[in-house]
């Protein structure tokens, strides 16, 4: 259970990652496009990329993987968070930055995928936590 769950969320972030790179300028212009501040969203346009890149790298090397996990459940929260806010009707508009085929998916659909990744992180961050318990 363990190897399943750290591969899926490599592929995930990897895939997500990779996506917002290969696509760059739809992507920084999706990020235009969200209710942030033009600066925010220039620097967003490369730090999301990365930091989702760099969790996938976190969560491949055993040494940093609950690291990795932590990592994915801060980003997804703040994701999750977003999307809970434009699902309520929080911004004037609806925008999204949302990789490949997550975009088909409706606000809510959106919401509870990203709290079932959630929880997939919090019991690798629990195996994780067990498991350096039991080498120490």
């Amino acid at each position: 259970m363990e190897k399943t769950l750290s591969s899926f969320l490599i592929l995930l972030w990897t895939y997500t990652g990779l996506e917002k790179l290969v696509n760059f300028q739809s992507s920084r212009k999706a990020f235009h496009n969200q209710t942030f501040p033009p600066e925010l969203a220039d620097a967003l346009s490369y730090l999301v990329p990365g930091v989702e890149l760099l969790i996938a790298l976190l969560l491949l090397i055993s040494a940093t993987r609950w690291w990795g996990y932590l990592a994915s459940i801060l980003l997804m929260s703040v994701f999750t968070t977003y999307v809970g806010l434009i699902w309520v009707g929080a911004f004037p508009r609806v925008p999204c930055n949302c990789a490949g085929i997550l975009e088909s998916l409706g606000w809510a659909e959106h919401f509870w995928m990203n709290l079932g990744l959630i929880g997939m992180a919090v019991v690798g961050i629990w195996m994780e936590g067990r498991k350096m318990k039991y080498e120490s």
